[in-house]
């Protein structure tokens, strides 16, 4: 039997998941998408095309992997459809290596509709949601009234449709009295047809993931899981109500494909040499000034889902140390070297100060977050151009001093190194 090797990120999400999946994918035999919905994004370039993959795993794209979207995601079947149009014009075989699983959750046009409106009356206290639905999808998967995949293609589908549009439609009025009742998200008669068409459409990738993916391990077959969002996102583990509506954690992983915990092997946390967030809540070492500024730029910090700005800091440790013992991280990927690299002096959380105690222990409490503020430790920095490095060896011994610094702190090792923006500028150790 093979091991399902998973790919998390550690922080707030956007921290170039991407990249390790692409170079993982390419011995891979499936690539897993277990958790979130079009709400998050792997930006991949390839032959000198970029792709924004916000549901088909991007481990697809090394043109031999199957993409598999688990039973934990919840799934727009328009968004989805645009992927695979996307992927056909530019030569992907996608009839043969896209699979869906039967179990995943249906996105409705209400459930954006609701998504909006809810954050609307959050006023002064908005979570940042992306619109998307992905929360109210969710809220319907736990009510147990939402639609599976599966639903689209049952005899009475015509039917769970009209009650569920029904219900919910009254529950946007009910949250936004304003609602225009024209709008056509709201015409049954249209819902029913699109979804139709889209079930039509989507019927050729829809199949038992479960069955597939355990038999895919069972014959020594090589799976890897694309981790969407992050960590400090996760609805249990993040710093509530300012999390995503799924776990992206490693416990989401499993319930979210139906692998068991014997069947994951290397489990790789992924983290930027800096850190950045979308959205409101806490975030310790964030940089208001011009420094945060300057990450940005040279990070070209902007979201892939939503295009917004990211808030940037330096790197937090603490919270690092929080992933790896919630996910049970046995290697790390660090992105953006080069980035921090072209700072004269680079600072590096190790610690909390919370109301004069000061901590390495991270906690999700917003009010003790709020109250925190960073100890530092500044290491040097002034890296040059790294970004033809390929051998550990290679970078000045500035950068292996930080990647060293690093694992000391965290205890598991560096594994992966991003160099530059380019597909294959990454050390392998």
């Amino acid at each position: 039997m093979s091991k399902a090797d998973v790919v998390i990120g550690c922080f707030y999400g956007d921290e170039g998941k991407g990249k390790v999946i692409d170079y993982l994918a390419a011995e891979a035999d499936i690539a897993v998408r277990a958790t979130g919905g079009d709400n998050a994004g792997h930006t991949i370039q390839v032959g000198g095309v970029k792709y924004a993959m916000h549901l088909i795993p991007s481990g697809l794209l090394s043109g031999h992997t199957t993409g598999v979207i688990g039973n934990g995601v919840v799934l727009n079947p328009q968004v989805l459809l645009e992927e695979v149009d996307n992927l056909r014009e530019h030569g992907y075989d996608v009839e043969r290596y896209l699979k869906i699983s039967e179990k995943a959750q249906v996105i409705l046009p209400y459930h954006r509709l609701l998504d909006v409106a809810l954050e609307k009356r959050r006023a002064g206290s908005k979570i940042g949601t992306t619109g998307k639905g992905i929360g109210p999808a969710y809220c319907d998967k736990y009510e147990r009234v939402g639609l599976r995949v599966e639903d689209l293609y049952a005899a009475d589908f015509r039917e769970k449709l009209a009650e569920l549009s029904a219900s919910r439609t009254a529950l946007l009025k009910f949250y936004d009295p304003e609602i225009d009742e024209t709008d056509e998200n709201l015409d049954f008669e249209k819902l029913y047809r699109d979804y139709s068409n889209f079930a039509d459409r989507l019927r050729p990738y829809v199949c038992d993931t479960v069955t597939l993916l355990h038999k895919a391990v069972e014959e020594g077959k090589r799976v890897i899981v694309e981790g969407a969002q992050a960590t400090l996102l996760d609805i249990d583990f993040g710093s509530y109500p300012f999390v995503t509506s799924s776990n992206p954690t490693i416990g989401g992983i499993l319930t979210g494909t139906s692998l068991s915990a014997s069947d994951i092997g290397n489990v790789y946390g992924v983290i930027k040499a800096y850190s950045s967030r979308v959205g409101a809540g806490p975030y310790v070492t964030e940089l208001l000034d011009e420094t945060g500024d300057r990450i940005r730029e040279l990070g070209h910090e902007y979201g892939t889902t939503t295009g917004r700005p990211r808030r940037c800091g330096w790197l937090d440790l603490v919270a690092l140390k929080y992933a790896r013992r919630v996910n049970g991280l046995t290697a790390l990927a660090v992105n953006h070297l080069d980035t921090v690299g072209k700072f004269d002096r680079i600072k590096v959380c190790t610690a909390y100060d919370v109301n004069g105690t000061v901590t390495e222990d991270f906690s999700t409490n917003v009010n003790l977050l709020n109250s925190a503020k960073p100890v530092y430790e500044e290491l040097e920095g002034d890296f040059g151009d790294i970004s033809a490095c390929r051998r550990f060896e290679e970078l000045p011994g500035a950068a292996q001093d930080y990647i060293r610094f690093i694992e000391d702190y965290i205890g598991i090792p560096v594994k992966f190194i991003g160099v530059g923006a380019d597909r294959d500028a990454m050390i392998v150790r």
